[in-house]
């Protein structure tokens, strides 16, 4: 096997390490938030923190375990007994098996001097659903931990030791499962160009910069309503589970199911654009990002008429301009990637990520995961190939 080849399958395996070990950290800063929170009697604050953990890990663990049961008989072999690896999800254990999965395959691929088609396109199959439940457990669980440890913060005054690293961490930690998710759509599109370090860069620090100032504008009205977050929540949750429903998506296996992930894409969009729906997405984000916009600088309006100072002698003078800088800035660095480092920008059939690379022309034949392709299909209107989506009931298909 050429070099170039073997070292980008090792690149994968490497970043499954550290998705897995991103994750792990950051459970581990949420439980050490909380254990600090009962110890210091906020008793009321260590419920919302595992509470908040709870809900997004029973979400987790049901999209785990549908796509599990929608996949084809035997694709998974050898695999636990049915009663065991339906255990490990009912004890929250279902996204670290798959991760684990994840990794013995990638492992398995780049130690063979040349890998099989089937384990190539088996271990992007798994990849692209670990990417997927990534970026979920990231806006069911991080993000609103992000929300509110800033609001603790904000009503405090001050950030203990491990309130910084749990917002480190989450900052970091989305940001790079927006990249990562991104990173795994492209590599449903044999057409695509590839995702050097520039665009990677570039997509990371967008999606960083234009999340910190809505998330801090939902932490400000929660440290001063916390009351009514919740239902400023609800109400505009309701309005985005609306729009999703209106664009009819079909990524789950049944449309009981469907509703599970479109509560959890309306969540996403609360936070951040998500696309569900072919067709060009520029009018789509734009109204998403002034309607986000918009209820930031209410929120932000109606915080400031109620207090010009933050506890603790923080000056609002200081924090609200570096918001909107970073807003400005990273809207500045999303123009510049969709005119410049999009795929359709720069189409070079024969270049692909990871282990999709090595691919020959009877891929249909082999485990494709359709859940992700058609996001793909959505996610990149003008970089299509017939070949990413295979229909529903194709044999080795999914769902």
């Amino acid at each position: 096997m050429p070099w170039l080849p073997r070292a980008a399958l090792l690149w994968d395996v490497v970043l499954g390490f550290g998705g897995t070990a991103a994750f792990l950290i950051d459970l581990g800063a949420d439980l050490w938030a909380a254990g600090q929170y009962v110890v210091s009697g906020r008793y009321l604050w260590a419920a919302l923190v595992l509470a908040l953990l709870g809900l997004a890990s029973v979400a987790l663990q049901l999209f785990s375990w549908l796509w599990l049961r929608a996949d084809p008989a035997g694709l998974h072999a050898p695999q636990p007994p049915g009663r065991c690896l339906a255990l490990l999800h009912l004890l929250q254990l279902g996204y670290l098996y798959r991760c684990v999965q994840g990794l013995q395959q990638g492992l398995l691929v780049w130690r063979q001097e040349a890998p099989s088609e089937f384990d190539l396109a088996y271990a992007d199959f798994l990849t692209l659903d670990i990417s997927m439940l990534r970026l979920f457990e990231t806006f069911l669980e991080t993000t609103p931990q992000l929300t509110l440890l800033l609001a603790i913060v904000l009503q405090s005054g001050r950030a203990e030791s491990y309130q910084w690293v749990g917002i480190c961490t989450s900052f970091v930690g989305i940001s790079w499962a927006l990249l990562d998710y991104h990173r795994a759509l492209r590599t449903c599109l044999p057409s695509k160009s590839l995702l050097g370090l520039g665009s990677s860069v570039v997509y990371f620090l967008w999606n960083l910069l234009l999340l910190w100032p809505r998330v801090l504008a939902v932490a400000l009205f929660s440290a001063l309503f916390p009351h009514y977050v919740a239902l400023h929540f609800l109400g505009l949750w309701l309005v985005l589970l609306f729009w999703v429903w209106l664009q009819g998506t079909d990524f789950m296996p049944d449309s009981c199911s469907e509703w599970l992930y479109r509560a959890t894409v309306a969540t996403i969009l609360y936070f951040s654009w998500f696309n569900v729906a072919e067709g060009r997405t520029r009018g789509r984000a734009t109204i998403h990002l002034v309607f986000l916009l918009s209820d930031s600088v209410l929120l932000v309006v109606t915080w400031v008429t109620h207090i010009a100072w933050l506890p603790g002698g923080i000056p609002l003078q200081m924090l609200l301009p570096v918001s909107g800088i970073c807003f400005l800035l990273g809207l500045a660095l999303r123009l510049v990637y969709y005119r410049w480092l999009h795929p359709r920008c720069r189409q070079e059939p024969d270049r692909v990520d990871g282990a999709w690379g090595l691919r020959s022309l009877e891929w249909r034949r082999l485990p494709q995961n359709r859940r992700m392709a058609q996001l793909a299909q959505s996610f990149f209107p003008r970089v299509r190939d017939e070949a990413a989506l295979p229909q529903k009931g194709e044999a080795n298909g999914v769902l």
